[in-house]
């Protein structure tokens, strides 16, 4: 831990902060049906044919259970459409590497991803994806699926923000207006940007180059089908295979990489996603990168304190939020800067620390970084791999993820779990003072506690549900890499990805298999759309309350006080839930780590 890493901690804490504020002003623009932009000269146009073509009324505004269904209706829509076009992608254009369809429960798994905002990818975009299936499939998802939680996010703040309503907003219009005013121009300038740092942007095929020396590898068979053979005891068949040219991809990749970042998707063009130069070419690029993913998630607490018209509040919640990813950050960072034990005690240390994994041109503190930032927010984009973390440095990523990635979060998906956690705080602090609770003047009563819980237990009984299933099924330790505590972190790191809706992996897990694939689909579902409702029925009901005035008891939503509280009821509520299962294994594995042991 050095004096490099920490003033470009205090570097990206400050360029954080600034941001935010004009972001705020920026989506109040843009959430607000009647808002004008400096776009709007341009925009307008566009944006009343597409109500036209949709045939809605941009007028009228939705109830929660009309905003809801909407949601769900475009969700089932975009991903019945995705899933036709990867497994057509043989039968369309814009192919030049000629590569098939994808199989039944992989192209699932996929469409699922992607209209989840999840976007996990259990194979390599370079040798599966079609040029027209990255651009159309996935990086069209990659805007509507960002704004889709933009847009539940101002409807939950209009909940909280409104009294004595009915309405929340109307999704189509939140849904056209986040893309239109404030995705693709962010993402127009920031390719552009990435372009200037050496990223690729093109539909050239793949460039052919031949090795100097050639090698043999030891590879997974493939069947006519192109799925892995398996033997009979569920483990893949291995044929030895001589290397002696290397593909070099090429593609519109600065298009995909702008979205996947500002919109957290995270879904990598190629499969070492961050880590390849392509995608991400300098070190500046990698600072701008790791700030772009929580740009949009940061300047939401600016939105939600002036939609509710105290400030305070939102820097209040915007300093919990940063409590916890500091807090995070420099615990991973000083396990990977000790780096493994066994390495020192046998005189192979380094001073970098654990170098295992990490990209050599970032180094341990960036890759620590990144690795926080990611999970915090709901984006999956990696520079480095998880799986080569050591024990406690791989606890910090995998934790964010169980808590519900609220720290700045998804776009718009961070924001509304974080209210989750403000309600129950003001629950307890309610209870405590002996008088009814009151968030913003609005009285919180049993419906909004149990629509809350109830959210928090759809992630708990879908992350250690399935994690459960794997660990005794045969299906879910044939594709683990490594035993032990460590498989079992494999294993549980999946399925907090796919529920969270983050989209990282361990990279120790063989996914690409019709259980995982079926499972782990199910899993982004169930933490998208399952933990959605009870939280729109929330501000549903929120949004009628009426708003009484301040009293001596009234709890204040601001300051210290209120920050230790939101911080101590997410490490109570949320984390325990889960501490048992972390006790099993990433923390066992530090103990036995310590005592000579690897897995």
């Amino acid at each position: 831990m050095n004096s490099s890493g920490w003033i470009q901690l205090a570097l990206f804490v400050i360029a954080l902060a600034a941001i935010t504020k004009p972001m705020g002003l920026y989506l109040m623009r843009v959430l607000d049906a009647n808002g004008k932009t400096w776009l709007d000269p341009m925009l307008k146009p566009f944006e009343r044919l597409t109500y036209r073509l949709l045939g809605v009324d941009a007028g009228k505004e939705h109830d929660w259970k009309q905003y809801t269904f909407a949601m769900l209706l475009f969700s089932l829509v975009s991903c019945l459409f995705t899933y036709a076009i990867l497994r057509l992608q043989h039968l369309l254009p814009l192919n030049p590497q000629g590569l098939g369809p994808l199989s039944p429960h992989l192209a699932f798994n996929t469409a699922v991803s992607f209209t989840t905002n999840t976007n996990w990818q259990s194979y390599s975009g370079e040798s599966t994806m079609s040029y027209l299936s990255q651009m159309v499939a996935l990086t069209v998802h990659n805007f509507v699926s960002a704004a889709v939680g933009i847009g539940l996010a101002a409807a939950l703040v209009r909940g909280v923000a409104r009294h004595t309503a009915k309405t929340l907003g109307n999704f189509w219009v939140d849904l056209v207006r986040v893309t239109y005013y404030l995705l693709v121009p962010l993402c127009l300038v920031f390719a552009i940007f990435l372009v200037s740092q050496g990223m690729i942007q093109n539909f050239k095929p793949y460039t052919k180059a031949k090795l100097v020396e050639p090698y043999r590898i030891s590879v997974a068979k493939m069947d006519d089908k192109g799925q892995p053979v398996v033997d009979k005891d569920g483990k893949a068949v291995m044929e030895d295979q001589t290397v002696d040219e290397q593909l070099i991809v090429q593609g519109p990749m600065a298009s995909q990489v702008a979205i996947k970042m500002l919109g957290t998707n995270g879904g990598g063009y190629v499969n070492a996603n961050a880590a390849h130069p392509f995608e991400n070419p300098t070190p500046l690029s990698n600072f701008l990168q790791m700030l772009s993913i929580f740009s949009i998630g940061s300047g939401l607490t600016y939105y939600l304190g002036r939609m509710v018209k105290n400030q305070k509040h939102g820097w209040a919640v915007w300093s919990a939020m940063t409590a916890l990813f500091l807090a995070g950050v420099i615990f991973c960072w000083w396990a990977e800067a000790n780096g493994n034990p066994i390495h020192q005690q046998l005189g192979l240390a380094t001073a970098d620390g654990n170098m295992e994994g990490k990209e050599v041109r970032f180094g341990v503190f960036n890759s620590a970084l990144f690795a926080t930032v990611t999970t915090d927010a709901s984006c999956g984009a990696v520079n480095s791999m998880h799986d080569s973390f050591t024990a406690l440095g791989g606890f910090v990523p995998l934790f964010n993820m169980q808590l519900g990635e609220i720290i700045f979060g998804g776009v718009g998906a961070g924001l509304y779990g974080m209210l989750v956690f403000v309600v129950l705080a003001v629950f307890i602090a309610g209870l405590m003072v002996g008088r009814t609770p009151e968030y913003l003047g609005k009285k919180i009563q049993s419906f909004e506690v149990k629509m809350a819980m109830l959210a928090l237990l759809v992630l708990c009984i879908s992350i250690l549900g399935f994690t459960a299933w794997a660990a005794v099924s045969e299906w879910g330790k044939a594709g683990l890499n490594n035993a032990g505590p460590h498989g079992l972190s494999e294993m549980l790191y999946a399925f907090s990805s796919a529920t969270g809706n983050n989209g990282s992996a361990f990279a120790g897990l063989t996914a690409n298999t019709p259980w995982y694939n079926t499972t782990l689909g199910l899993a982004m579902l169930i933490g998208r759309f399952l933990m959605i409702v009870p939280i729109m029925a929330m501000a549903g009901s929120l949004v009628q309350k009426r708003i009484a005035p301040p009293s001596a008891g009234t709890f204040p939503v601001s300051g210290g006080t209120f920050v230790v509280l939101l911080l101590g009821t997410i490490l109570l509520v949320g984390a325990l839930n889960f501490l048992p299962v972390l006790a099993l294994g990433p923390i066992v594995e530090h103990f036995l780590m310590l005592q000579g042991k690897l897995f």
